[in-house]
């Protein structure tokens, strides 16, 4: 999974650099034991929209480091969509890190409103979720809530290609 950016260059589009990925998958445990289950985030998104949920550098409530459009539960998560601000210094890192490969991780930042322990299993059972944030990290909770690394443009493409040719024809 990866992240839909502009390949055209260093700098951030002006109207920021686009992500989206699955900050949380449904029914499959965290490192910590948390599994969360299908709708919990429902009353949360209805309440407050994506609008109302920060992104994040690390957690950090000192780092915003742009917006979420959307975010959306489907039958295996919470998938977000945002793009990264554009005049944020740590913004235009991260959007680096992620077109480099170096960073993809995704991470949720709540309160549970409603879980119970399995006794069992040891794996606590969120029902319902009061979401704050969604942060883009190094090393995730969930190992597969990750950006998502899109395929590159033709343009991407063509650019990368002219480049070997240069490079092989000595220019």
């Amino acid at each position: 999974m990866a992240a839909h950016v502009s390949l055209a260059g260093p700098d951030l589009p002006a109207d920021g650099y686009a992500i989206e990925g699955y900050a949380c998958l449904f029914e499959v445990p965290d490192l910590g034991r948390d599994l969360v289950e299908r709708g919990a985030f429902a009353a949360s998104l209805a309440r407050q929209g994506a609008g109302g949920v920060r992104m994040l550098y690390q957690h950090d409530p000192a780092e915003p480091i742009g917006v979420w459009t959307d975010l959306i539960e489907d039958g295996r998560g919470l998938y977000a969509r945002g793009r990264l601000s554009p005049f944020v210094a740590r913004a235009r890192e991260v959007a680096a890190l992620i077109r480099d490969g170096a960073l993809d991780g995704l991470s949720i930042g709540f309160k549970a409103v409603s879980a119970r322990t399995d006794p069992r299993t040891r794996l606590r059972r969120i029902a319902r979720i009061d979401l704050w944030e969604v942060s883009i990290v190094t090393f995730p909770m969930q190992p597969d809530a990750r950006v998502r690394r899109p395929a590159p443009s033709p343009a991407a493409l063509l650019t990368a290609a002219a480049a070997r040719l240069r490079a092989t024809a000595g220019a």
